[in-house]
């Protein structure tokens, strides 16, 4: 009987030793089937580049966000940030398909025209422009011909100085070619100089010089800034990778709102020579250019053919573009959002 009672128990643990090795083979493969299958998206994912418009800054505070946050793997994408600067031309390293998308100002996508170079928009970061005249303290404008009379320091030939100039009579105007310096403005207090509402004023602050500043888009010149944009071709034959990066994007740049501080400090990674505080000082007051506006109400990234179209009109009375086309030519809004 004890025989009997050893054997049935010497053969129930070998039962159980044998599902227990099943189990333990079943849950190996599952294991190793999650592991390949995590690999194989890793390896699916598209490698693309984009170009930035600049050095890493706060109005690219969106795209910093998506890749940070995972936001473009989830959405298949392999992403490069390649920072721009005054040696490096987006809509070139674009168009000669070394970048797949670019960041650049509408009125840059659409004097491109003039070069052969057919881009289409796909999504805007600012809806307006915070280029602007910076004044000090108490010595502002009301109106743009209030201008004559001064020195304005001014980069030659700069696309919305040259709208102005049809526009207004500042025959009266002594422009001096703007250096990037500020000191000649600093010691003169009834001199202009062009500026970023976004950065100048921080830095006149960190110089104890209070400032005041005037957009020029009150004087009806306003194309989008840091505007996303591909290939004409290159959007014919990739449209699913084009809406997935937008789609990153978009998103981006909402998650970007609340966590910018957190972002920030991504973005001194990439530009070490920007301090946090200048960051955060571009990062709000841009804000509204890129929340505000048409965005308010239809959501980040939005554009309408109207504003394109005004644009290129502009663009050709000044003679900068060579011929007219249809504003549905340049940009799509295809791939933003549903509202």
């Amino acid at each position: 009987m004890n025989v009997f009672r050893k054997m049935k128990f010497f053969t129930i643990g070998m039962v159980l030793l044998l599902i227990l090795a099943a189990c333990s083979g079943q849950e190996s493969s599952s294991s190793t089937t999650e592991e390949s299958s995590a690999e194989k998206g890793k390896q699916e994912l598209k490698d693309v580049k984009l170009v930035l418009n600049w050095f890493a800054k706060a109005q690219h505070g969106g795209v910093y966000a998506a890749k940070e946050n995972g936001l473009f793997e989830e959405n298949g994408l392999n992403v490069t940030i390649e920072p721009g600067g005054p040696q490096v031309s987006s809509i070139n390293m674009v168009a000669s398909g070394n970048a797949e998308f670019g960041l650049a100002h509408a009125d840059q996508i659409v004097m491109a025209r003039n070069e052969g170079i057919e881009l289409v928009a796909v999504a805007t970061a600012m809806q307006g422009s915070p280029q602007a005249f910076m004044f000090h303290k108490g010595k502002g404008i009301e109106d743009f011909e209030e201008l004559n009379g001064r020195k304005v320091y001014i980069q030659p030939g700069i696309v919305y100085w040259e709208y102005l100039k049809t526009q207004y009579d500042l025959s009266g105007v002594e422009e001096l070619a703007y250096s990037g310096q500020h000191v000649n403005f600093i010691d003169d207090e009834d001199s202009v100089s062009q500026a970023f509402v976004t950065s100048e004023p921080y830095f006149m602050k960190l110089e104890n010089i209070d400032v005041e500043t005037k957009l020029i888009s009150d004087a009806g010149y306003d194309p989008y800034n840091v505007v996303l944009y591909v290939t004409k071709d290159y959007l014919a034959e990739n449209k699913e990778t084009v809406e997935a990066f937008t789609k990153a994007f978009v998103e981006g740049w909402n998650m970007y709102k609340d966590s910018y501080e957190d972002i920030n400090k991504v973005i001194q990674q990439d530009n070490p020579d920007i301090e946090l505080e200048s960051l955060k000082f571009e990062a709000e007051s841009q804000a509204d250019f890129v929340y505000g506006m048409d965005a308010a109400e239809h959501g980040v990234g939005y554009m309408t053919e109207e504003r394109w179209s005004t644009l290129i009109q502009q663009l050709y009375d000044l003679g900068l573009v060579k011929e007219k086309f249809a504003a549905k030519e340049i940009f799509t809004t295809e791939f933003l959002p549903s509202e």
